[in-house]
């Protein structure tokens, strides 16, 4: 069962709210001794957490299907990075990392137990069942954390919790419905100023792919972090004109070293241009670092956005140079 964004939490009565993690969708079943983990996109897991499945195996219900988020932290933080490096497929690695960066599961749904199919039964029923099926559960497993009261859950959100990614808000009356987004996820919308560094443009006609965005550091030194390419086709069109005053020469750019060498703590995410290096063939055209947009974003690693960011205006009012990490110190968690 998935679910659709919101900026705000529903209205009305008959709500639970629960975190929402910041981690993989994870479905895991156990049928006598066999466990198996699966991501939402139904892809094994099992084989990178093994102490998750030993955990699951040391229930005392033999058989169940159960819904979570599978997660890694470090101290009370998420940490999706160390997450993303559990998929190894060395079977030597697998092991020294489960010591270094352990998992833990989060769970929040129950859609069997036994031979019994839980899934028609109301939200509010299988809360009470998943309660009961971890009872004394061992540490990797957790229980999700769950109120009625929007208040807690607005909480959640104006200060959100470490490694809490926003809010899910289910019926309490609603079934398990597999493939439909019946569920509500809030996530807050943060917004930064940026330095636009650079611009990639359309492989068939002349029209910009993608806005390259910079943020400075202590040491004034300019780091890409993101890009912004949600832009209507005939906008695209018009960026090439408004941008092409200032193109300039790679020398002199801030980026003229190449940038994000070693890739993101995430890998090289699409449209980073992590995979750019002097002598390479660069596929993207440098802009003096004088225009600042406004973007919009949902999670920030600490580095750089997690996703593509959204544009929301330029910012002729705010000089390139104020545009640091600084800004985002309070989304960092």
């Amino acid at each position: 069962m998935l679910a659709r964004l919101a900026r705000t939490l529903p209205a009305g009565e008959g709500y639970a709210f629960e975190p929402k993690w910041d981690g993989f969708r994870c479905l895991a079943f156990r049928s006598g001794a066999d466990v198996e983990l699966f991501s939402r996109q139904e892809r094994p897991l099992s084989r990178y957490f093994p102490e998750i499945v030993e955990a699951l195996q040391a229930l005392p219900r033999r058989a169940f299907v159960l819904d979570g988020e599978l997660m890694v932290r470090r101290g009370e933080a998420a940490d999706f990075g160390a997450l993303l490096a559990r998929l190894h497929p060395a079977a030597s690695r697998v092991e020294r990392l489960r010591r270094e960066t352990p998992a833990c599961l989060a769970l929040f749904d129950v859609l069997a137990v036994d031979s019994e199919d839980l899934r028609p039964w109301p939200f509010e029923r299988r809360r009470v069942a998943l309660e009961a099926l971890l009872v004394d559960a061992p540490s990797p497993l957790q229980l999700t954390p769950l109120t009625r009261d929007p208040a807690v859950a607005s909480a959640w959100l104006e200060g959100p919790a470490v490694g809490i990614d926003g809010v899910v808000a289910k019926r309490l009356d609603q079934p398990y419905e597999p493939g439909r987004r019946s569920m509500v996820k809030v996530k807050p919308e943060h917004t930064a100023d940026c330095v636009v560094g650079g611009v990639r443009l359309a492989v068939d006609e002349p029209a910009v792919a993608s806005l390259l965005l910079g943020l400075y550091d202590d040491a004034g030194v300019l780091h890409h972090v993101g890009v912004v390419a949600s832009f209507p086709a005939a906008r695209r069109r018009e960026l090439v004109l408004e941008l092409a005053p200032y193109v300039t020469a790679l020398a002199g750019h801030p980026w003229e070293g190449g940038f994000l060498l070693g890739g993101g703590r995430l890998g090289n995410l699409p449209g980073a241009a992590g995979r750019w290096r002097p002598g390479d063939h660069q596929d993207w055209v440098p802009l003096r670092p004088e225009l600042v947009c406004e973007v919009a974003f949902d999670t920030w690693e600490g580095d750089r956005f997690r996703h593509a960011a959204h544009f929301r205006r330029w910012r002729p009012d705010r000089e390139p140079s104020s545009c640091t990490f600084a800004q985002l110190e309070s989304t960092a968690a």
